[in-house]
């Protein structure tokens, strides 16, 4: 019997799953932030715990995982590869791959090794990868480098959207009372003064007020919305012609919080939609269902030869639950 190693790495935690070739899981393990740009002692340590507990709990040995397969956030470019490669090596683990968690995040939301993935939780990124194994990633650098969206973006133009609506500059909004009730101000002139004094960082979670209020009908709001799918649409698009798959069908892949648990009422999907559609007529948007740890699983079992059906992907996705996650 042959094990694989799968591991997800992301800002706030880090997931690990042991499965052998039939799809079975038969060790789990987590661990906190795994972002190397966000703290590089941080990140080993919790990939060294995750992978830890995982071996524990499946009782084997480092020697006896076929592939190991790391799914990480920040592996973004060599400079993010020449301190990643170390750090997995210092595991002890005798096959491993490393690569930019989008990849993982997109193979575990398809039943093909290929397609194109849009992510939108924190921050926003795009990759995809043709029938004939062609790479692109756009974006996900963020604002300055052409991006737009996610939950720190986000909660930055609900702030600006309230100013402005105090001022008179765009129309009301009831992101004004959400905001303010929020951040704990009695009104937007206490907000406004209290952060041009101090200087202070806004939560990303502040993008959550967005979706209720465009449920509600909040024109400013929903006007946010389609403009975040919007720019996701533009990303996908440009990554479909530069993998000239506009004649192909494939899944385009949903994935990060804000588009797999707040999107309720689909208003940045359809946004998403329109644009792809216009670019790739046969492609199907999939929301991520699966944990994409799911997925650093599968592309270990295929690293080292293995053809994973839609039977092993059925197994992993029934039995991927990881100790005391947290959403």
């Amino acid at each position: 019997m042959k094990y694989y190693l799968g591991v997800d790495a992301g800002g706030s935690k880090t997931y690990a799953i042991i499965a052998n070739e039939q799809g079975q899981v038969i060790g789990a393990g987590r661990g906190g932030n795994g972002n190397h740009q966000k703290n590089r002692q941080q990140a080993e340590d919790s990939l060294r715990l995750a992978v830890s507990e995982a071996l524990t709990a499946s009782g084997l040995t480092k020697d006896q995982l076929e592939y190991s397969w790391f799914g990480m956030a920040g592996a973004d470019r060599e400079p993010d590869f020449r301190i990643l490669r170390p750090i997995i090596s210092r595991l002890g683990l005798p096959r491993t791959e490393i690569s930019c968690d989008t990849w993982n995040a997109l193979r575990s939301g398809t039943e093909e090794n290929y397609g194109v993935v849009l992510i939108c939780g924190s921050g926003v990124n795009c990759a995809g990868k043709n029938s004939k194994g062609a790479t692109y990633q756009c974006g996900g650098f963020g604002y300055l480098f052409g991006d737009f969206g996610g939950g720190y973006d986000l909660s930055v133009e609900v702030f600006r959207s309230v100013i402005r609506a105090d001022e008179g500059r765009e129309r009301k909004t009831v992101l004004t009372e959400r905001l303010t009730q929020l951040l704990g101000y009695s009104n937007v002139s206490e907000l406004r003064e209290d952060y041009l004094d101090h200087f202070r960082d806004l939560p990303a979670h502040i993008a959550e007020l967005l979706f209720q209020a465009a449920e509600e009908g909040d024109q400013v709001a929903t006007g946010l919305l389609i403009k975040q799918g919007d720019e996701l649409g533009l990303a996908a698009a440009a990554t479909i012609r530069q993998l000239a798959m506009e004649e192909d069908s494939f899944d385009i892949v949903l994935a990060g919080s804000l588009l797999t648990k707040g999107d309720r009422s689909g208003i940045i999907r359809h946004a998403i939609e329109q644009r792809v559609k216009q670019s790739a007529p046969n492609g199907t948007l999939r929301i991520l269902s699966r944990e994409p740890v799911v997925g650093s699983v599968v592309l270990a079992m295929e690293s080292s030869g293995m053809h994973v059906n839609r039977e092993i992907l059925d197994r992993l996705s029934s039995l991927e639950k990881v100790p005391n996650k947290t959403s």
